[in-house]
């Protein structure tokens, strides 16, 4: 079971975010901080007791609008710690899914908070605490749908297919459009196996299928679809796919 730290300045919509927390079978307690200042002395004790300590704490629910410091701005102080708990902003405002992204929040649940979407966030938070010797959680990156913001892993993107400022990420289930450079995305995830292969794609090595030459042109085949390889990445490529194999 997972131990709770929700911040809102605003008493009422702290009242029914602890109420509805608490009545979730995962969570094991559920404290709650009217503003930043409260909740980093609570987080604080929290770091000194460590993450199996008494005082310790897995998740906190973040508010975003708040007097003084801002949930962005708590989110930015905790990720200069070690072990720092995980962090869910709970807002009336999708404006900052991208920030919430940079700073690797699980999940970014809007206001008003329905009992199903938030019970979705627990699950994210319990299944990270109790993974068995899990590393760092996959990356996520968050994708607007209707007016709900959704966070899609890494691990699931195919590739990446480029849109002038935007970028359209290819999952097995779908495409999702954001509002990031495919340069920039190219850059942060080359850790990841992620590589450029034409000006308007970006793949991940693990899912090409095939690398096909044909008259000169090179290709490669994810699942169902074909991209072009250009000349200018078609050697890097070779390589890698190669070396990857262990040839």
């Amino acid at each position: 079971m997972v131990r709770v730290l929700a911040v809102d300045d605003e008493e009422p919509a702290l009242g029914e975010l602890l109420y509805l927390l608490r009545a979730d079978p995962r969570v094991r307690t559920a404290e709650g901080a009217g503003d930043a200042t409260a909740a980093l002395r609570r987080i604080g004790r929290a770091l000194e007791s460590g993450p199996d300590g008494d005082d310790g704490i897995d998740v906190v629910f973040l508010d975003i609008h708040m007097p003084g410091l801002t949930g962005l701005d708590v989110a930015r102080l905790l990720a200069g710690f070690a072990r720092p708990p995980h962090i869910v902003f709970v807002t009336a405002h999708e404006g900052f899914a991208l920030q919430a992204f940079d700073l690797k929040a699980v999940d970014y649940v809007l206001k008003p908070v329905r009992r199903e979407r938030l019970a979705e966030a627990v699950r994210r938070v319990h299944e990270l605490v109790h993974a068995t010797a899990a590393p760092a959680a996959s990356e996520q990156i968050p994708v607007e749908l209707g007016g709900v913001t959704r966070f899609v892993p890494v691990d699931d993107i195919a590739y990446v297919e480029a849109h002038g400022d935007y970028a359209r990420l290819h999952t097995d289930h779908g495409s999702h459009l954001v509002r990031i450079p495919i340069s920039t995305l190219e850059e942060r995830w080359a850790a990841r196996g992620f590589v450029r292969i034409h000006r308007s794609h970006l793949v991940a090595l693990g899912r090409i299928d095939e690398l096909r030459l044909d008259a000169g042109a090179t290709s490669v085949r994810i699942g169902d679809t074909d991209l072009a390889v250009s000349r200018r990445h078609a050697r890097t490529l070779r390589d890698l796919l190669m070396r990857r194999a262990g040839g």
